[in-house]
């Protein structure tokens, strides 16, 4: 269904497992000529983790949504600025008791965590006479106010959280893959400290000569190009690169047939280009650098030719992009080793940071080491009374048998009544 795919889609493809139903236009391909073809089974494709903190209830939602005729019939026709705009959530007034019923119960339940994941927090913290509920207006993708019933405003604030988010999510990559640098030189520099010069020599040559090895890589297409898909046309497909057809390149590739390439099937046509970079063998290739670099080319070619930005290429906008100047005339390609991924004073910056943490883990490590030795002391206290406990009453009851008197075979005592 068509809603399904922009809207999740959009929502970095929470469920391209059930675009199936979507009838593509037919296009004649010789699947003779096509290595290793395999017919794509879109009922067992798994749907992808989008790293929202609620990524489980927004599948949950979703395909509870699925269930409805009417909510899904209403949809099918609907573009991604509808979507967006929360104007479509108001059909959910319209969907059957029973589906409304289940969204209520998955809302109950999202709450609940809400809240446990709050407590444990302030429990953490040592956190007291804190209101539980109102904390919960921190959270944008349900409305807290009515924590018990699913309503249109739920459908409204889950859908434009989800957007506003994952629009992020890329720039948050970047930023990651940024520090992720900037600790490995920071680790780099700080080795480098603990040897003696002819050590240092020795390293310093070698991560020299490690990163020329690794600049050393054929050269890298630029990604979207004809240049580029010819060369999966010809090496990952097997077909003759005089007959490159952009239409066929396209259903090809459109793994789900659902009619549009998606990021994940945009990202899987660079990596031919990718292996003349990278290598898990080689020591000199880092395969999080290889992550960005996927993420680079993907970006670049959403940019080029995802027209109405809605993540998604669909054949109108991927044959337009083959009209281009750019597809036919490409500039080269910089690859991540001619990029400089931070300055110095931003790596200086960045070690600041990291020795204001380190120094309150240090004072956090050193007043729990207090703490510890002070239960330690309690504790040894509190074992050292209870050993004087016992002997006291062990010295009690011993003295308490010295003081009764011998019975006779009766029971009677054998001193005589004075």
């Amino acid at each position: 269904m068509r809603w399904r795919t922009i809207l999740i889609q959009y929502c970095f493809l929470l469920v391209t497992c059930l675009l199936s139903a979507l009838e593509a236009v037919p296009i004649d391909i010789d699947k003779t000529k096509v290595k290793n073809t395999q017919p794509v089974d879109s009922a067992k494709i798994e749907p992808p983790d989008t790293g929202l903190y609620y990524d489980e209830y927004l599948k949950q939602v979703i395909d509870v949504l699925e269930t409805d005729n009417h909510f899904r019939e209403k949809l099918q026709k609907a573009d991604i600025e509808e979507i967006k705009s929360g104007r479509l959530s108001k059909e959910l007034d319209l969907v059957s008791h029973h589906v409304r019923t289940k969204l209520d119960e998955l809302k109950r339940q999202e709450v609940a965590r809400l809240r446990m994941l709050i407590k444990a927090k302030l429990d953490s913290l040592q956190d007291t006479g804190i209101d539980h509920h109102a904390l919960l207006k921190q959270f944008d993708h349900l409305n807290h106010l009515n924590p018990d019933k699913f309503e249109s405003t739920d459908l409204d604030m889950l859908i434009k959280a989800a957007t506003s988010d994952l629009e992020h999510y890329d720039k948050t990559r970047h930023e990651e893959f940024k520090k992720y640098e900037m600790m490995k030189e920071h680790e780099r520099r700080e080795y480098l400290k603990t040897l003696n010069e002819e050590k240092r020599k020795e390293e310093e040559s070698k991560f020299e000569e490690m990163k020329k090895k690794h600049e050393n890589h054929p050269k890298v297409n630029h990604p979207g190009s004809k240049d580029q898909l010819k060369e999966v046309w010809e090496e990952t497909d097997g077909l003759d690169p005089n007959d490159f057809d952009p239409k066929t390149f396209f259903k090809l590739h459109d793994v789900n047939n659902d009619g549009f390439l998606d990021e994940q099937e945009l990202e899987a046509l660079f990596t031919k280009e990718l292996e003349k970079v990278y290598d898990p063998k080689n020591e000199e290739d880092d395969m999080v650098e290889m992550e960005e670099e996927r993420l680079r080319m993907r970006e670049h070619v959403m940019n080029e030719v995802d027209a109405n930005k809605d993540r998604l290429v669909t054949l109108e906008e991927f044959l337009k992009a083959t009209e281009k100047k750019e597809f036919l005339e490409p500039d080269s390609w910089e690859t991540l080793d001619q990029q400089q991924f931070f300055t110095e004073e931003e790596l200086k910056e960045y070690e600041n940071l990291i020795s204001l943490q380190e120094n309150e883990l240090k004072k956090k490590a050193d007043e729990l080491q207090k703490q510890k030795e002070e239960l330690q002391r309690q504790h040894d206290q509190l074992e050292a009374q209870k050993l004087e406990y016992h002997q006291v009453v062990q010295q009690m009851e011993q003295k308490k048998l010295q003081e009764i008197p011998p019975s006779g075979p009766g029971g009677e005592s054998k001193f005589p009544h004075i």
